[in-house]
């Protein structure tokens, strides 16, 4: 988690800050800034003979240039640039590419209108239209075409000289007191920086070494619990298992008694079957019993009447002569 934020800050510095502005801005806090400069108005500007479009503000006392869309000026042994020319400077880590251009003398030069003996009529380029040509002038080689800068009769140097001179002012630079004393106050700074660097790095390999740890602790963990739970679920189907197994046999067994009750249902269906087909039976044979007996008591009684019959028809026969002879 800690990486992953420190990524993300990381990431939002390079995209807040301009890849152009990175190379040569310094973004530590701690670099004193230079005391403002007063101006009445405006300031007009000069180009520079000999320079890659450089433009210097002769009228302020201190040294101040217009180059690339920014305006720089030195102090302390530390360059600064900014996008207006009387505030917003911010600091700047090197010495701009442009500065050993530019002659030493150039306000003498520009004082007595003279550029090593040739006249000088330098033009003097006011603060907007500077603002509004720059871009174009350097796009179309404005001051390169025109090649003496106003200089009557000068021609440029050769390239091989102008870097024979660019090497020189860059020594002549370098010994200044001034510089020295930036240079060694730089070199402590980036000592510290370097030590500081290194004391983060150290706090983020133990930082790294703690989180490994803490990870590998943690993976451990997760493994044992893994290993828990295979243990658990292992053992639960083997519980389900049995319990399946106990399922089965109850099953069987109570199937079993289920076919036993069947079978002996059905036996006892069978054997009341059997009572009730000899009950049937016993009652047919009662009922033919009865039948027969209720036959042979109707004989019985069909003889008792006849032979009633013939006893009243005797017993008439007997009656009747007398009954004749009292008639």
């Amino acid at each position: 988690m800690k990486k992953l934020l420190l990524g993300t800050i990381l990431l939002a510095l390079v995209i807040a800050v301009p890849v152009p502005a990175m190379a040569g801005v310094d973004i530590n806090v701690g670099i004193a800034l230079p005391p403002p400069i007063e101006f009445r108005a405006a300031p007009d500007v000069i180009v520079m003979p000999d320079t890659d479009d450089v433009y210097v503000a002769p009228d302020v006392d201190v040294d101040i240039y217009f180059w690339n869309g920014f305006w720089w000026r030195n102090w302390e042994g530390r360059w600064y640039r900014s996008h207006d020319y009387n505030r917003g400077w911010g600091y700047y880590n090197t010495v701009p590419t442009f500065y050993f251009d530019i002659d030493p003398g150039w306000r003498g030069h520009y004082r007595n209108h003279d550029w090593y003996g040739h006249r000088w009529n330098y033009e003097r380029i006011r603060h907007d239209q500077l603002q509004h040509n720059w871009n174009t002038w350097h796009r179309d080689r404005h001051w390169e075409r025109q090649g003496t800068w106003g200089i009557q009769g000068y021609k440029p140097r050769p390239q091989h000289e102008r870097q024979e001179l660019r090497r020189q002012r860059e020594e002549q630079y370098q010994k200044r007191p001034e510089v020295q004393k930036h240079e060694q106050q730089r070199q402590q700074k980036d000592k510290q920086d370097e030590q500081q660097d290194k004391k983060k790095m150290k706090q983020q390999k133990q930082q790294d070494q703690q989180d490994e740890q803490q990870d590998k602790k943690q993976m451990k963990q997760e493994k044992q619990k893994d290993k828990q739970d295979q243990q658990q679920d292992k053992k639960q189907m083997k519980q389900e298992k049995q319990k399946d197994k106990q399922d089965q046999q109850q099953d069987k067994k109570q199937m079993k008694q289920e076919k036993q009750k069947d079978k002996q249902d059905q036996q006892q269906d069978k054997k009341q079957m059997k009572q009730e087909k000899q009950k049937d039976k016993q009652d047919q044979q009662q009922d033919k019993k009865q039948m027969k007996q209720e036959k042979q008591k109707d004989k019985q009684d069909q003889q008792q009447d006849k032979k009633q019959q013939k006893k009243e028809g005797q017993a008439g026969e007997d009656k009747g002569p007398d009954d004749k002879g009292q008639r």
